[in-house]
């Protein structure tokens, strides 16, 4: 019995993951800029987890003490910067620079931590830190700012170094909340922290872009998150971190089977750096 619900959970953790994954797809889909587009899939995001809260009996606002309102402020502020970098790198870099140039960011957080709390990066943490900046410099499709690639490339280690200090935060103000709450509360805060450069252009965003959109709250968002939480359940921290990294490579197969944009050499060797420095990282 318990072998079958650590195989359902695996099976749910490879969903999640590939639904975060595909997040990508819909970001080059839409037409709309990057905050519009960060805006209207935390409206939608916000709605359905809402509702799955609801249905669950454990509404979001439930329970929430001093402590958590401030550790959500300071992620909340955060995420709509991390957002808009990570769908900008994707629309400028294409799907596979911009999700590898994020997926550097537990390298920032091993960094950020070491300054922080002062803790000494380990021997591991600092060869993780340096196949990553090789990785990135195999990545780097050219070393001139005139190259619109190339503003992906960095756009998306801007959106990494953003989430790094997510992941801080969210460490130094843990607090008893589910991860489902959580994510509620973070997107509310996304919706107002956005929505004065939002406001005026929600009207005039076509309807094919808010297909994307709610593709994205309903899938990559709300979906993906309930099936990720629900896997822990069954599956152990250092488990679920392992299979996160695949996120890019479910993204960059999406990608080749969809638009036939086939990842270079280049592509190859520095995200072969990058996932297998992080896959160091997960393990520890």
């Amino acid at each position: 019995m318990q072998q079958s619900a650590v195989r359902a959970a695996l099976i749910r953790m490879h969903a999640a993951t590939v639904l975060f994954g595909i997040s990508g797809i819909f970001g080059k889909l839409c037409q709309c800029s990057a905050v519009d587009l960060v805006w209207g899939r935390a409206v939608v995001a916000v709605a359905a987890l809402g509702c799955i809260c609801l249905v669950r009996r454990d509404p979001p606002w439930h329970g929430i003490a001093a402590r958590d309102l401030t550790g959500l402020a300071v992620s909340g502020i955060l995420l709509p910067l991390h957002f808009v970098t990570f769908f900008m790198g994707i629309k400028l870099g294409g799907i596979a620079v911009g999700t590898l140039g994020f997926a550097c960011f537990p390298a920032f957080t091993a960094l950020f931590e070491a300054i922080a709390y002062r803790e000494r990066p380990s021997a591991r943490e600092l060869q993780c830190i340096g196949m990553v900046s090789i990785g990135l410099v195999c990545l780097t499709p050219s070393f001139s700012l005139a190259d619109t690639a190339t503003h992906g490339l960095l756009w998306g280690i801007v959106s990494a170094a953003v989430y790094g200090l997510v992941a801080i935060a969210n460490r130094h103000f843990a607090g008893g909340m589910s991860g489902m709450q959580t994510c509620w509360w973070q997107n509310t805060v996304i919706i107002i922290c956005l929505l004065p450069f939002a406001a005026a252009d929600v009207p005039g965003i076509a309807a094919l872009d808010w297909l994307w959109i709610i593709c994205l709250g309903l899938l990559c968002t709300a979906l993906a998150y309930s099936l990720y939480v629900s896997s822990l359940t069954a599956l152990k921290a250092r488990q679920a971190a392992v299979i996160i990294t695949l996120e890019p490579v479910y993204a960059i197969i999406a990608a080749w089977l969809l638009f036939n944009d086939a990842p270079g050499l280049g592509i190859f060797a520095g995200g072969a750096l990058i996932l297998g420095a992080v896959f160091r990282l997960s393990r520890r």
